[in-house]
This record gives structure tokens, sequence and C-alpha cells, in this order.
């Protein structure tokens, strides 16, 4: 029986590793060896530090993570999206190999780099968001939060939508400067003139801003899970009669993966890996972020790489 290494918290504040067996593989399943992963700063964080506004409660040992890009070693009998040697993202967090069912797997092809793979999941969470709006290329949209979400969101406004005017409100120089690259404009809004407002960065402060900044009638919608601090509406909701939309998970993770993958289209995508790491590094790498006070925008994890 294969087994697989798991990089988790094995108690409370506590990263290690630990063994499973892997089930037996199934007729719609795939066998995939990690070759690279990542790490969600904004989803992962607040679950190590038991901080996650959405937990009800934690067991130990507790995974984490849903980005992962490997190959393809095996496939069950009825499977027939991918074959040994492909190359795919999936959605199993931060271990070796596993058994991953078909439905949930994202193939990718051979030309994709590892990071620009690893970042079709959280494109595709940010499209969805996007793609519920009334948009055109001369809406004018507001972002508030440049981290991962933020900036794909900005990316996806562009390059799908051809929004023309995209501002953002982000209070970190560093991140905001990706954001420029793709299109996007600084500003500290101070009237209520935007058609669209877009919530990434999880603070009420942001979301204050954006409720004062959008324009009567117009549309905020939430892409922040809400794990970090609760989101309340402000006197200026009600004055303005706006609308909220919620967005969670991805509209459809392989068609998503065709758009973004077709062309060159994800040559445009920003790198937004600031820091790398291994898997065999990656128990102190947890324990670094959860003591550190200037937080990358997000983690590599090299499989192929040893420390």
């Amino acid at each position: 029986m294969n087994t697989a290494a798991i990089c988790c918290l094995v108690e409370p504040k506590t990263p290690g590793h630990v063994t499973r067996e892997l089930p037996s593989l199934g007729s719609h399943d795939v066998h995939v060896r990690t070759i690279a992963g990542a790490i969600s700063i904004g989803a992962e964080l607040p679950q190590w530090l038991e901080q996650d506004m959405t937990a009800t409660d934690y067991h130990y040992p507790l995974e984490t993570g849903y980005e992962s890009y490997g190959e393809v070693l095996a496939i069950g009998d009825a499977v027939q999206i991918v074959k040994p040697g492909d190359r795919i993202v999936s959605f199993y967090g931060h271990q070796d190999q596993a058994i991953v069912p078909e439905s949930k797997v994202i193939p990718v092809p051979a030309h994709i780099s590892p990071r620009e793979a690893l970042l079709s999941i959280l494109s595709c969470d940010a499209a969805k968001g996007v793609r519920k709006l009334t948009l055109t290329s001369n809406s004018s949209v507001l972002v508030s939060g440049m981290g991962t979400l933020g900036l794909l969101t900005v990316h996806y406004l562009r390059h799908y939508v051809n929004v023309r005017q995209i501002d953002i409100i982000e209070p970190l120089a560093s991140r905001a400067e990706f954001a420029r690259p793709l299109g996007a404009q600084i500003v500290m809004p101070d009237s209520d003139t935007y058609d669209v407002a877009i919530e990434c960065s999880g603070r009420q402060a942001a979301f204050a801003a954006l409720q004062s900044a959008v324009r009567p009638h117009g549309t905020i919608c939430v892409l922040s899970d809400g794990n970090r601090e609760a989101l309340t509406l402000t006197p200026a909701f009600h004055a303005k009669e706006l609308q909220i939309v919620a967005s969670s998970d991805g509209w459809d993770y392989r068609q998503h993966a065709d758009w973004l993958f077709a062309d060159e289209r994800h040559t445009t995508l920003p790198d937004l890996f600031e820091q790398e790491t291994t898997f065999s590094n990656l128990a102190n790498c947890f324990t670094s972020l959860m003591q550190s006070t200037e937080l990358p925008i997000k983690v590599f994890v090299d499989y192929e790489q040893t420390s």
C-alpha cells in the first residue's frame, strides 16, 4: 500500500509531518505525484492560529491547503480526461501524493509552468465573482485588498471583461505596485461614483470604504472569505440602496483553466510567489509565517528539491 507524507498541524500551532495510507485506486480516481504546491496565506494562516471566524472547532492533526500541481501516475478504468504522465492541478493540500477523484482534476498543458498552473484555482474563484456582476468595458470598478484574490480579480477584470477603469484600495505600497502592470490605479475614493466594488481584503474598514464609494443603487461583490473580521453594513448601504452579491469557490475550474491557458493569456498572470520553500522544510515555513508580521502574498512549495 502506498503512503502519503502530509504536512499539517499535528497539535495546536505545532506544524509537523504525518504519514497516511492511500486508499485503493477506484475506477474514477487518479493517482497523483505532487511536483509543487502553494500556501494560501489568507485562508490558511487564520486556521493555523485558530483565528478563523468561520471555524467552530479544530481537530488535530489539522490539514490545510488546496492548491497542488502534480504528475499523473495511474488512473482508474473509467477515467477519460487524463492519462499517466499528464500534469494536473487539484485540491488535496500539502501531501506528496494523493488519490484524487476525476471530478476534482484540472488538466494542465505541458507548456504551462507550475506557478501559472497553481494560480488557476484562485483565478477561477475571482472569476466567479466578476461573472456575477453586470459589467462592460466602460464600467468603473473599485477593488479592495491586493492579496492573491484581489490581484487575480484585477487580472480577470482586465483580460476577460476588458474593464478600462479599475481602481484599488490597498494600504501596502508594495502590494499596490503588483496591481499597476495589470492596469489598476491606486486611489483614495472620496465620492460615490463607482458602478461596482469588489471586496477582497477581509477587513471591515475597506468594506465600509467601498460602501461609501459606490454610486446609489450600485453593487458590491464580497469575494473575501469573512474569516478575519466581521463585515457589516454601514448607513451608506441603506441610504444608497446598494446591493450585495456574495461569491465563493470557482464557477467551473476546468473551463476556466481552458480560458486561462489558451493562447498566451497565462503569461499575463502576475508572479505572486514572493517566497519559496521545499516540502521537507514546509513545517518550518509554517512556523515562520505564524510568527511573522510581514507576510508574502503567496508561498511556492517545491516538492522535488530538498532543503
